[in-house]
């Protein structure tokens, strides 16, 4: 399977050697569930959009530091390139920022919300069971590191998992589009790493509640095999 990484941000270069950019971390966590996947990248934040929507079977909005409404003119292409996407239904997945930008693009409202950061572990739960969802679990925990928040849902968009924190957690568009706030990429270092660095703009009661919540076991694993299969199936369906 051939699934285009649409780059959105680099991680900070002091990170980089430790971690790994965005498309590295992909790389690591795409393979450990489809070990022949070919992953080619678009760094869309410079402006590089694929030519056309059949280079590859699916494709793949990273996070970004950015947010979904910048005004910035590669943010506006990239919502674009995902209504053409929809318009054709080839399959989507979007990480955090490609959460937001999916539903913005598709007519929803995205906004900081008032809740303030999350960050650390988020822990979700999953109200609606899809084919897809194997093996099949009631929670999705996932590690985050977010401001803004999708508020107000597209009409397709159908709510799969759920938190006090952050209702919209993960969704599914019709049959080829799914989005999901937390970052099943990211490892429990790289998150504590990304917190520390944050850590002049947390409050310091969230710091702490973050640092504390990386004690418990991320859903990562989990969440990108129902990524591996959601693609699998939506590209499946498109080409029968």
């Amino acid at each position: 399977m051939k699934i285009g990484i649409l780059q959105a941000d680099d991680v900070n270069p002091v990170l980089q050697p430790e971690h790994g950019n965005y498309p590295q971390m992909f790389e690591k966590a795409l393979r450990a569930v489809l070990p022949d996947c070919e992953l080619p990248v678009y760094r869309v934040l410079d402006g590089e959009l694929p030519a056309t929507t059949t280079e590859c079977d699916a494709w793949l909005i990273t996070g970004s530091k950015f947010g979904v409404n910048d005004g910035l003119h590669w943010i506006e292409a990239l919502s674009d390139f995902v209504r053409t996407l929809w318009a054709e239904q080839r399959p989507l997945v979007g990480i955090c920022f490609g959460h937001q930008l999916m539903a913005r693009a598709l007519g929803g409202t995205v906004v900081k919300s008032d809740k303030g950061w999350g960050v650390g572990l988020s822990f979700n739960q999953v109200i609606e069971r899809k084919p897809w969802m194997q093996p099949w679990q009631e929670e999705l925990d996932l590690l985050v590191s977010h401001q803004d928040q999708v508020v107000v849902l597209p009409e397709e968009a159908q709510v799969l998992a759920s938190s006090d924190f952050c209702p919209y957690y993960l969704i599914q568009y019709g049959e080829c589009f799914l989005s999901v706030q937390g970052h099943p990429e990211f490892c429990v270092d790289y998150c504590r790493a990304l917190m520390e660095m944050r850590r002049d703009s947390l409050p310091a009661a969230r710091l702490r509640a973050g640092r504390a919540s990386l004690n418990a076991e991320a859903d990562s694993q989990l969440m990108m095999q129902w990524i591996a299969s959601f693609l699998q199936m939506a590209a499946a369906r498109l080409s029968a």
